[in-house]
C-alpha cells in the first residue's frame, strides 16, 4: 500500500474560485429549471391548440357530410 500523503496548504484564490463556481451553478439551477418548465408548458399549450383546430375540421367535415345526405333524403322523398 501507498503511503498516505500529507494534506498541504491550498491557495486561498483557489478555494475562492472553486467555492464561487459551486455557488454560480447551484444558483442557477432554479432559474433553468423554471425554464424548461415554461417551455414544456407552452409546448404543451400549443399542442393542444393544434389538436382542438384539427378536431373541428374533422367535426366540419363531417357536419358537411351529414347536411348533404340529409338534404339528398328530403329532395328524394319530394319526388312525384
Amino acid at each position: 500500500m501507498a503511503e498516505p500523503t500529507q494534506p498541504t496548504n491550498v491557495n486561498g484564490a483557489v478555494v475562492d474560485s472553486v467555492t464561487i463556481a459551486n455557488t454560480k451553478v447551484l444558483a442557477e439551477a432554479p432559474a433553468m429549471a423554471m425554464g424548461s418548465l415554461y417551455q414544456t408548458v407552452g409546448n404543451s399549450v400549443a399542442m393542444a391548440a393544434a389538436n382542438a383546430v384539427y378536431a373541428q375540421q374533422q367535426a366540419n367535415v363531417g357536419y358537411q357530410a351529414s347536411s348533404t345526405l340529409g338534404v339528398t333524403k328530403l329532395f328524394a322523398q319530394n319526388k312525384p
